[in-house]
């Protein structure tokens, strides 16, 4: 960052988009919950909603993540990341307005709406900005410090709402984001790594004078180019063996860490009654146990045993945690499996540093975006297999007693990556010129 001071201004607009988007997550059960089940402990209709509400997001997203990322290698990645920070606003405002029950209806539908852009589309672009910024070698402490910007937003923004009034929490929220997104458009100097393929969508001076039709049909059939077809996504994965196996890794890894975020919190609040308050400091404990962790041990350890051991390791903790959450006899056990989030933070800056070797500088916004897209093809599958295992294990109607059943299923997926990323080996990156001609 000392280098790069452009990777300074990306760092702080990640923060603070982070910490807005963070600090709503331990509030967002207990608004749920008294919007549509008022005094209860259990509701089978929240936890429903919200596995639908994160299928329907991950459908959008599937589609929506590759094509942005094809869409950043053209324009930049600066134009690219001003449209989902600054739908994020939309949702975090109304709840800041009011959450009674119509407003949460209203913040539901906006939510899925602008969740099918925004939901990875940051995290997506900024991995994409750092690859244009940072050389190979170096990738993979870099990625493992922008994770670690966003852990510690993530600290910053649950241990707030420690402190906030719910009213208050979605206030800051929306100031926050505002701020991340005038930030960004001030400060963020813009990433193309072809001038000559485009000129950015947003780019601040624009021609004078009239442009005849020829040329906005020229423009049209340009932008159509950039949508990613069947062939260019399957390209990628014949491209390298390392990279499909990457993705499958990817897909269960995501699959497992989307089933646990959409399980954990009602399995909580109805096993042990957590709230807000203990929410977040569950939350915080996981934050700067992995914050910890992508600032100062990642960058060490990445050089040493290099990212696909780091990658197998990082796996096999998360898989543990998962296990023990599931079993959890008492109040403190979730405290206790927090704190694996030391090691199993490794993970998705090391998949993330492997793909970006395997394709050329000019595709680094299609890798990161397919990948991206891998996991939002998760999210969409996750919360229909996991959401309804919840609801049933959790109320009177479960076969047999054990609550904690649907987050060992999430375990048991989190296994299969594990197994998987084993088989990864450290292949040199390949030209970027073989992704472009295989097909």
């Amino acid at each position: 960052m000392v280098k790069l001071p452009v990777l300074t201004h990306l760092c702080f607009t990640f923060f603070l988009y982070n910490f807005a988007t963070f600090m709503t997550a331990p509030v967002i059960v207990d608004v749920t919950m008294s919007a549509l089940c008022p005094g209860e402990i259990e509701c089978s209709l929240a936890i429903l909603l919200s596995g639908f509400q994160q299928a329907i997001i991950g459908l959008g997203s599937l589609v929506m993540m590759p094509l942005i990322g094809n869409l950043s290698d053209k324009y930049g990645r600066k134009a690219l990341l001003t449209l989902p920070i600054t739908l994020t606003i939309i949702p975090l405002a109304i709840l800041a307005y009011s959450r009674s029950r119509k407003f949460f209806y209203a913040y539901y539908v906006f939510k899925i709406l602008t969740s099918m852009f925004c939901e990875g589309s940051v995290h997506c672009l900024s991995l994409a900005y750092v690859a244009d910024n940072v050389p190979e070698g170096r990738r993979a402490s870099a990625f493992g410090i922008l994770s670690g910007i966003g852990s510690s937003a993530f600290v910053c923004g649950t241990l707030s709402t420690r402190f906030l009034s719910t009213a208050s929490t979605f206030q800051v929220a929306t100031a926050m984001a505002m701020l991340s997104a005038v930030y960004m458009r001030v400060f963020l100097p813009d990433s193309i790594v072809n001038d000559n393929l485009s000129t950015p969508i947003l780019s601040e001076g624009k021609l004078d004078g009239i442009v005849n039709q020829d040329e906005e049909s020229d423009k049209k059939i340009q932008m159509f180019k950039t949508l990613p077809s069947i062939e260019d996504m399957l390209a990628l994965l014949k491209s390298s063996l390392t990279f499909s196996q990457a993705a499958i890794v990817s897909f269960f890894s995501t699959l497992s860490d989307v089933g646990l975020h959409a399980s954990l919190l009602y399995y909580l609040k109805a096993r042990f009654h957590f709230n807000k308050d203990q929410f977040a400091d569950l939350m915080v404990i996981t934050g700067i146990a992995g914050t910890v962790s992508q600032l100062l041990l990642m960058p060490i350890l990445a050089p040493v045993l290099g990212e696909a051991k780091l990658l197998s390791i990082g796996l096999f903790f998360n898989c543990a945690h998962m296990i023990v959450y599931s079993i959890a006899w008492s109040f403190w056990v979730p405290y206790a499996a927090a704190l694996f989030s030391l090691l199993y933070v490794f993970s998705q800056p090391c998949i993330r540093s492997i793909v970006s070797k395997q394709v050329g500088p000019c595709e680094q916004g299609k890798a990161q975006g397919f990948i991206s897209g891998i996991g939002s093809f998760a999210n969409v599958a996750s919360p229909l297999l996991f959401s309804p295992l919840t609801a049933l294990f959790l109320s009177e109607r479960a076969p047999f007693n054990f609550p904690g059943f649907s987050i060992m299923c999430v375990g048991f997926a989190s296994m299969i990556a594990f197994v998987q990323s084993l088989m990864i080996r450290a292949f040199p990156p390949i030209p970027s010129e073989r992704v472009s001609n295989l097909h």
